[in-house]
């Protein structure tokens, strides 16, 4: 099972967007996917309409050590694809695990019970700094942040989130990695020109980096994903085509090509999901 976390220090980066398309293609593509929110405001929790709701969630998985599926994975009307919802209300899970002796590993010596029954989790996680975050990097075996092309969010990139994976390396001593970093840029605007210059200061800065990289696929700013969360439907199903309008490719393509940068080998199923997605 491939582990990844959705992360960033700064909200509104389109976290829960990236993670909800990402889950529903590759469930489209037959690989069993598991999204575990982690957010103290649960967009994930609610994008996707529920055919079972759980009687438990991520409280009980984190604070309770509970692993029974039947108690706490609902499954969407996506086939293929499970979610474990949040529901920590109140941010008590920050504080059991501050003062737990495994709390940044309790999620990692947890993922062994869902091993058998998927081929990815997806953890999407808060647009904040906390152990919850670090819990969930330290569980992971890649890490996806995205980031939109504006200079305070390059700032905050290199303030937060790069900050925070330099200051889990001490983990490496008990044999723990802290996990590769791909760099998304998402909600891109290719016509302004300061949106180009950001991208390729970005491009060149990790040119020579050895755990971080940019990933080559975008996301533009696209009317296609406000559309497809309102529908509670994965993007690749609403937009299939290019519009005449627009030079940049449809929503599918570009969740393809995502989906083929981070797990290349899945590239024959990925490259299944088509034009026969579209709504039914």
């Amino acid at each position: 099972m491939r582990v990844v976390s959705v992360i960033s220090t700064k909200g509104g980066v389109g976290k829960t967007t990236v993670a909800a398309n990402l889950g529903g293609l590759l469930a489209d593509a037959g690989l069993r996917v598991l999204l575990l929110d982690l957010d103290s405001q649960p967009t994930l929790s609610s994008y996707y309409t529920l055919s079972h709701e759980a009687v438990a969630g991520a409280y009980e998985l984190i604070a309770l050590n509970l692993t029974d599926s039947a108690q706490i994975i609902s499954t969407t009307k996506v086939a293929g694809l499970d979610l474990i919802l949040s529901n920590d209300d109140h941010g008590r899970l920050s504080t059991l695990l501050l003062h737990a002796p495994d709390g940044r590993l309790r999620l990692r010596n947890l993922l062994d019970a869902f091993r058998p029954s998927y081929d990815l989790l997806l953890i999407d996680t808060q647009g904040a700094r906390s152990v919850l975050l670090e819990m969930a990097i330290l569980a992971s075996d890649l890490a996806l942040s995205p980031i939109t092309p504006e200079m305070l969010a390059a700032r905050e990139l290199r303030r937060g989130t790069l900050k925070l994976l330099s200051e889990l390396e001490p983990f490496r001593h008990m044999g723990i990695t802290p996990p590769p970093l791909r760099l998304l840029l998402n909600q891109v605007n290719s016509i302004r020109v300061d949106t180009r210059m950001i991208i390729r200061g970005l491009r060149e800065t990790f040119a020579g980096a050895t755990n971080i990289s940019v990933l080559e696929t975008v996301v533009p700013d696209r009317v296609a994903y406000l559309n497809a969360a309102s529908l509670g439907l994965p993007v690749h199903r609403i937009e299939t085509r290019r519009s005449r309008e627009r030079r940049s490719p449809p929503a599918l393509e570009t969740m393809q090509a995502l989906a083929i940068e981070l797990f290349p080998e899945w590239r024959e199923a990925i490259s299944t999901v088509n034009r026969c997605a579209e709504v039914q």
